[in-house]
């Protein structure tokens, strides 16, 4: 016992050290690092290798130390890079930056596994855990399987200007996570070897493949980057979730688990392909080419499933009975084989690999990779085909084989019913100003109306109701048109068609951008009237109608809007034929760069609260779709915290919400984090839709004293906000010059402009391009901007701290409040003005770079001494100390990219002035800033 310490004062044996959970992620970072680094050493030669490292350890002194000496080495550093250099070193931090947060995921799947192994209590966020709570609540296990059966739960994948990952990265780092997770397992010296052999292998193929795209990102593109998705996590992990969720019930309710039929209460949504707002790439092409591309991938897996099933199941009759039922499926097979007389599975299965082999072509795909056995007739529908695994599942369940149902025929069955032929449903979206010109060419050629655009709003809902009571149609063949009003018919067409091909939920929802009246709802109503998609005499519309209320301005409009909507009776009767329900869309980016950080999230609170009760006086089911994008300024943050956070009654089992850009990688290039990520939506939906809420009282009251002082607060960031950026002369010229926006705007991250219009006016800027470009530079203004002077201009005279204890009791007791300064903690946690004031020195204008810099810097200083004021804690994310140390372990990797991007964006500016002189551009140059750009939206994570 010699061997242990004792406490010097007691003499009592000292307790052992609390092992450090995170060691093997450090030991991960550590390898890869330096994996990494003997691949640049082999690549590119020591010396470059020698450069990575001295700019690492001064960016470390620079802020570790805030050292201007540092600072100044850095810049030399950095000037004396040769422009081959420069490629070489941005890549290797941006690479790291990859492998960090590969390390990361592994880490999460990692300690996910201990705490089952160690048959640790559901933890928040889990399935598990949701349903302890509402069963310790009183919910009964009937209110949950009910709910099950009703909910919708959908993501909906979204592409942007600011996408920035590979399918070939992608691949490459997949198969680095797999070699990085079997180092858990135990494994032989010589397989040792082996695996680290293999993570040399694939960081040297990481580091010989073109990380960025040379050539202008296409919708096609866009399609294909999110369909990698499918056949990494949705399409497997899925259905197996759905599995867990009975099974999970089953064991908190202590009964069997439920089965709950053809339930799909997660499926997928995509805007990419149908999204046309500002993206004049995308037409009825795009449309139907995107529902092609869905159809194949599904039917492909589909195909593959079912091969591998016909040799799995291969049951004989010599052995095992089966029901009539199958063995007249069998019988109907194309394969005749005496060889199989006896096994009735494989023959079902044969035919059916047949029938889905003509659907598949039938729907479009065109390289059918292993032939089927004969020819048979196509489904008609993804039921048909569901139908017939059912029967399998049925004869297995009855002849002593249900064992066998689970490896794999249950995964395909539910597959079928969440994918059917679709696989995810395409949104359409496009903005009000293009349907009010389309209309008025329609209803100036048919002579029904000169001048549409002009009339008062109740003109034009007079009129756009009459049209719609007509059973006559506005086009005519005979008539020439515009090529936009040819698009945008072409395209509701295009819909018609692709919904009765591939099913109705192919294309199901219709948004409007910049929803402002009554009458940009009924002027897509009448779109789809011309297309075949509405009919009127049976209130029947077959897509729905969305408004997308997305500016503050909207937002506050948003409960009259749909109170004069829902009240019309040809709507009255379409709501009804759609079950009652009506979904609204709320857009977080744009209300953001209107508003604020703080005044976006009060007034999407204040809007959701106000539509509740306009649905409830009319009796309508209201689904709520968050346009959140991946910044904090853009409704981003953690999706489980954000849903439970919102008001109650406007959740109830039916929420879409966008996942957008690297978000996309972040959440589910990782199959046990995308299983994790869609566990959390249903975890976070179940619970915020059946926890029982009691708001009477007191609690009403209290509620009502909050809401008093956040629409204060709200009033104060409001006019700071405005004031900083759209009032304060040289804003705007500040913003081009201190971030990467410009060479955002030039490279090709994305199909989509990022700009509405040829100006470089911050009002006709895209929200996507204007908080990533924020992110870029360190300073992530949207979130956080505007809180300090609020909070610091309320409090002012509160001598006795009555102000400040309100604001403590918020921040404790509303879950609103909670989730607002958590999400800004985070922002500030990835905010640095020391490497923002670099980017301000790209401000040639002194004058302009010390003025605004000093407001934004006063402005952070303020919201940092009132966050700690109300919150308690001095340091960033105390209440998340494993994203804390995520984010202090990624900055020595980070910084050096930051300070690249700068002198990068130097050289670039620098070579466009002397092109616009008859100088040459350096194609490396651009390609570095777009590879710092890469590294930095890796490294940060929730940037786009």
């Amino acid at each position: 016992m010699a061997d242990i310490d004792k406490s010097p004062a007691s003499g009592t044996p000292a307790a052992a050290p609390a092992p450090d959970k995170d060691a093997p992620l450090k030991e991960d970072i550590r390898l890869l690092g330096r994996l990494l680094g003997d691949v640049l050493r082999d690549q590119e030669g020591d010396a470059v290798f020698d450069v990575v490292e001295t700019i690492r350890q001064t960016a470390v002194r620079f802020r570790r130390d805030a050292d201007p000496v540092a600072g100044e080495e850095l810049t030399t550093l950095l000037h004396k890079l040769t422009r081959n250099q420069t490629i070489s070193v941005v890549r290797a931090f941006s690479y790291f930056s990859h492998l960090a947060n590969i390390a990361e995921d592994q880490h999460h799947n990692r300690r996910r596994r201990a705490h089952l192994l160690a048959g640790s209590r559901p933890r928040e966020g889990s399935v598990g855990y949701a349903l302890n709570k509402l069963r310790a609540a009183g919910v009964d296990q009937n209110t949950v399987e009910t709910f099950f059966r009703n909910a919708l739960i959908a993501p909906v994948l979204t592409a942007h200007p600011t996408e920035v990952q590979r399918k070939s990265i992608l691949d490459a780092e997949h198969d680095i996570a797999r070699l990085l997770a079997e180092r858990d397992l135990p494994l032989t010296p010589k397989e040792q070897v082996r695996n680290l052999q293999l993570l040399n292998a694939r960081i040297a193929t990481l580091w010989q493949t073109r990380m960025l795209r040379y050539t202008k990102l296409t919708v096609a593109d866009e399609i294909e980057n999110a369909l990698s998705y499918y056949r990494i996590t949705f399409l497997r992990e899925l259905p197996a979730l759905y599995d867990d969720i009975e099974d999970e019930i089953g064991a908190q309710y202590h009964a069997a688990p439920p089965q709950l039929g053809d339930s799909a209460y997660v499926q997928m949504g995509s805007w990419i392909g149908g999204d046309r707002d500002g993206n004049p790439n995308v037409n009825a092409g795009t449309m139907r080419h995107a529902v092609v591309r869905h159809a194949t991938t599904i039917l492909d897996w589909y195909l593959d499933e079912t091969h591998a099933l016909g040799a799995e199941l291969s049951t004989s009759t010599l052995m095992v009975d089966v029901t009539p039922a199958l063995q007249a499926l069998a019988d109907r097979s194309t394969d005749q084989s005496d060889h199989r007389a006896d096994e009735p599975y494989r023959r079902a299965l044969i035919g059916m690999y047949a029938r889905l082999a003509s659907t598949a072509r039938e729907l479009g795909a065109t390289n059918i990779l292993r032939k089927e056995v004969g020819h048979a007739a196509p489904y008609r529908d993804a039921a048909e085909f569901a139908a017939d695994l059912q029967m399998l599942s049925e004869s297995l369940t009855l002849n002593h084989g249900a064992m066998l149902i689970v490896p794999r025929l249950a995964g395909l069955m539910r597959a079928a019913r969440i994918f059917g032929f679709h696989l995810a449903s395409l949104d359409m979206r496009q903005t009000s100003d293009v349907h009010e010109r389309v209309l008025a060419e329609l209803f100036e050629k048919a002579q029904v109306e000169a001048d549409y655009a002009a009339l008062s709003e109740d003109g034009k809902v007079k009129l756009l109701l009459a049209e719609l009571a007509q059973p006559r149609l506005l086009y005519s063949p005979f008539q020439a048109y515009t090529d936009e009003t040819q698009s945008e018919l072409a395209i509701v067409r295009a819909a018609r068609e692709i919904r009765e091909r591939y099913g109705a939920r192919a294309i199901r929802n219709y948004i409007i951008s910049h929803t402002e009246a009554v009458s940009d709802l009924l002027e897509v109503l009448l779109l789809q009237k011309e297309a075949g998609l509405l009919h009127p005499a049976k209130g029947v519309s077959d897509v729905m109608v969305i408004p997308l209320f997305e500016t503050i301005p909207d937002l506050q409009r948003a409960a009259g809007i749909m109170e004069e909507w829902m009240a019309l009776p040809l709507v009255t009767r379409v709501i009804h034929n759609q079950g009652r329900l009506q979904e609204v869309m709320l857009g977080y980016s744009d209300s953001n760069k209107d508003g604020g950080f703080l005044t976006s999230n009060w007034e999407l609170y204040q809007a959701e609260l106000k539509l509740v009760d306009v649905f409830e006086r009319a009796g309508v089911r209201l689904r709520l779709f968050h346009g959140r994008g991946g910044t904090v300024g853009r409704g981003g943050g953690p999706s489980y915290q954000a849903i439970l956070a919102q008001p109650p009654g406007t959740v109830n089992g039916q929420i879409r919400l966008t996942e957008q850009g690297e978000i996309i990688a972040s959440k589910f290039s990782n199959p046990e984090i995308g299983r994790r990520n869609l566990e959390l939506l249903v975890a976070a939906t179940l619970e915020a839709s059946l926890t029982p809420h009691a708001a009477e009282g007191a609690q009403a009251e209290q509620l009502a004293s909050f809401e008093a002082v956040m629409a204060d607060l709200s009033n104060r960031a409001y006019a700071a906000y405005r004031d900083l950026v759209y009032e304060t002369p040289g804003f705007t010229d500040y913003f081009f010059a201190a971030t990467p926006i410009a060479e955002i705007a030039e490279l090709n991250l994305g199909s989509r402009p990022a700009s509405r219009k040829k100006t470089r006016r911050i009002e006709d800027l895209r929200a996507i391009p204007w908080g990533f470009s924020w992110g870029q530079c360190r300073l992530l203004l949207p979130g956080w901007y505007g809180f300090g002077s609020a909070v610091a201009g309320w409090l002012e005279g509160d001598t006795d701290g009555q102000k400040l204890a309100l604001l403590q009791r918020m921040f404790q007791e509303w879950p609103f409040f909670a989730t607002l300064l958590s999400n800004m903690d985070m922002v500030l946690a990835k905010t640095d003005l020391a490497i923002a004031s670099r980017y301000a020195g790209l401000v040639a204008d002194v004058a302009l770079r010390e003025r605004i810099f000093r407001r934004i810097a006063g402005e952070h200083g303020e919201t940092l001494r009132q966050l700690e004021a109300i919150t308690g804690a001095t340091e960033r994310l105390v209440s998340n100390p494993l994203l804390a140390r995520s984010i202090q372990n990624r900055f020595a990797y980070l910084d050096p990219l930051n300070h690249l991007q700068v002198e990068l964006i130097h050289r670039h500016r620098a070579m466009s002035r002397q092109g616009a002189e008859g100088g040459e551009m350096d194609p490396r140059v651009h390609r570095g800033i777009h590879l710092s750009i890469n590294g930095v939206a890796a490294g940060l994570r929730n940037t786009g």
